[in-house]
C-alpha cells in the first residue's frame, strides 16, 4: 500500500460508496468487526477531509465505532463483490466474519483495514448525532427508509490516512 493525501484521491466517490460498497471497520477491546456500506459521503468539514458514514442502531459494528476513536474504510475490488455481500448479511454477534469473507485483516497505526481494499481512509471520529424524526423535512423519507423508525447514527470523521493499492 502507498499513501497519498486526501487531496490526490482521485475516485468518485459515488462510484466508490454507492456503487463499490466500502467496508467499515473499528476495534474494541481487541476483536475487529466490519460492515459492509453503501451509504455515506466525503468533502470537506472544519477545514478537514471529512468522511460521513451513517450506522443503524441495531448493527453490531455502531459498537464497535462508538468505542473507538479510529475506523477504517476499505474499497475492494469488484472481485470481492461475495465478500462484500457476506460482510453485509451476516452479523459479527453470530460469527467471525472476518474470517468467514476470506478478507486479509491488518492494521496501520493501530487501526484495522483490510489488505485487498484498493483504496482506504483511515477516519478519526469528530463528532456523532442519531438522526431525528423532527429533523426530515421531506416525511417522505421516513416512510421509505425508516419504516421501522431505527434512524442511522450519522458520523463525521477527519480522513486522516489515505491508502491506495500499488
Amino acid at each position: 500500500m502507498k499513501e497519498i493525501s486526501a487531496f490526490e484521491l482521485d475516485k468518485n466517490v459515488f462510484e466508490m460508496i454507492g456503487k463499490d460498497w466500502l467496508l467499515v471497520t473499528a476495534e474494541k477491546d481487541g476483536r475487529v468487526n466490519t460492515m459492509t456500506a453503501s451509504w455515506g459521503s466525503a468533502g470537506i468539514m472544519w477545514g478537514n477531509p471529512t468522511a460521513f458514514i451513517f450506522i443503524r442502531p441495531q448493527r453490531f459494528t455502531k459498537t464497535f465505532i462508538d468505542n473507538s476513536e479510529f475506523f477504517s474504510l476499505s474499497v475492494p475490488g469488484d472481485e470481492y463483490r461475495k465478500a462484500l455481500n457476506y460482510c453485509g448479511t451476516v452479523s459479527g454477534r453470530d460469527e467471525d466474519k472476518i474470517q468467514g469473507s476470506g478478507l486479509t485483516l491488518e492494521h496501520v497505526d493501530g487501526v484495522p483495514y483490510f489488505k485487498e481494499g484498493k483504496i482506504v481512509l483511515i477516519c478519526k471520529k469528530l463528532f456523532a448525532q442519531e438522526l431525528k424524526e423532527e429533523s426530515f423535512l421531506d416525511k417522505s423519507v421516513i416512510d421509505k427508509w425508516y419504516p421501522s423508525k431505527d434512524f442511522h447514527t450519522m458520523y463525521a470523521a477527519e480522513i486522516v490516512k489515505v491508502l491506495i493499492q500499488n
